[in-house]
């Protein structure tokens, strides 16, 4: 068994090597590391038991009562293992918690079926400290802007398939960012695990030197919070803002959110109804029953509309390029890396 800090366990994931996280199925949820696979050495409520042993009983009590759950799956573990590496020997790596006794069991193990394993010094909370290091150095950006409707996730895709770097915060906090952003997307990571992925991103993108593609957003998407470094970055950074016309914003937001049920796209019209005004969100909701999606997105469109108008104000001047934009996605993309290529690495217009 050898420790190795996390810098080191990080690279031997990124070569290919296989992570397991051994804390519980509770503490993996939470937060892990991106990559990493579950393979716990106690289920949650075994841990419970084995750590109020620990405080009130001691150390070897506390051990027993873990071998106990512990001996009865150790084939079990190594088994799971051996499919996950696809060999019966050769380098693994494991951590948990803090790199205490849980890893430090896994490990003794795995290497006496002839595994060789690196455990991670510190546990996963070292990860958790390097995460938010690459969160508080933000690498220079270029912050994508537009109206609601126009596309801006597609065309991040297309600057990524182009080899631009990108971080898709949206697509990170599994939220399009507005009332409606969570319909049909599922549940959102953790606030913890939506830093494990987005201290990730930051990192890896990092590396080329460019500067990186990030959308414009405010401090939520969804129920999750932007870092404080990340967000006045992005309201420090080049903003380049495209459009599309009406129509085309219509018809995308009918795309993507169509088959949402009608009570789901009548509550979010509920959360704006402030916003929009209450003859308005009557006449959003009259629109969601007759089946006219169109007519209900163009309503919330006004709304959305008006606020990014707002927030593209507060901006100075001076940070905002609007540039014409028809086509493609891909097209816009080329578009955009023409503009980036005229901005310096700090992503100010040379």
């Amino acid at each position: 068994m050898q420790e190795i800090e996390i810098d080191a366990f990080l690279a031997k994931m990124a070569d290919g090597l296989v992570a397991f996280d051994v804390r519980t199925p509770a503490e993996f949820e939470k937060g892990h590391i991106p990559g990493a696979l579950s393979l716990p050495l106690f289920e949650d409520e075994e841990r419970v038991v084995v750590g109020t042993l620990y405080k009130e009983e001691g150390r070897q009590r506390a051990i027993l009562e873990g071998l106990g759950y512990v001996g009865p799956r150790m084939r079990e573990l190594v088994e799971r293992v051996e499919t996950e590496v696809g060999a019966a020997s050769g380098p693994v790596l494991v951590h948990c918690w803090r790199g205490g006794m849980r890893s430090q069991s896994v490990a003794w193990l795995l290497e006496l079926y002839g595994f060789e394993v690196f455990v991670l010094k510190g546990g996963y909370k070292s990860y958790r400290r390097w995460a938010i290091a690459q969160m508080e150095d933000v690498p220079p950006l270029v912050v994508l802007g537009g109206r609601t409707g126009v596309g801006k996730t597609e065309i991040l895709w297309a600057l990524r398939d182009l080899g631009e770097e990108v971080v898709d915060l949206e697509g990170l906090a599994n939220h399009r960012g507005s009332a409606f952003g969570g319909l049909l997307l599922g549940e959102q990571p953790t606030q913890e695990h939506f830093e494990n992925v987005l201290g990730m991103a930051l990192a890896t993108t990092r590396r080329s030197g460019k500067a990186v593609w990030v959308e414009d957003e405010s401090r939520m998407i969804g129920f999750r919070h932007l870092p404080n470094a990340l967000i006045k970055a992005i309201h420090a950074s080049q903003c380049v803002v495209v459009d599309a016309p009406l129509e085309e914003r219509l018809d995308r937001l009918v795309d993507v959110y169509g088959e949402a049920a009608n009570a789901l796209l009548a509550d979010s019209f509920e959360r704006i109804k402030k916003s929009l005004g209450g003859l308005r969100t009557s006449q959003a909701r009259e629109a969601l029953a007759a089946g006219d999606v169109r007519a209900a997105a163009a309503l919330a469109l006004e709304y959305y509309d008006k606020a990014y108008a707002k927030g593209i104000a507060r901006r100075d001047a001076d940070t905002v390029i609007y540039i014409e934009t028809q086509g493609t996605p891909q097209h816009v993309a080329r578009r955009l890396i023409e503009v980036r290529e005229e901005l310096s690495p700090t992503g100010e217009v040379l």
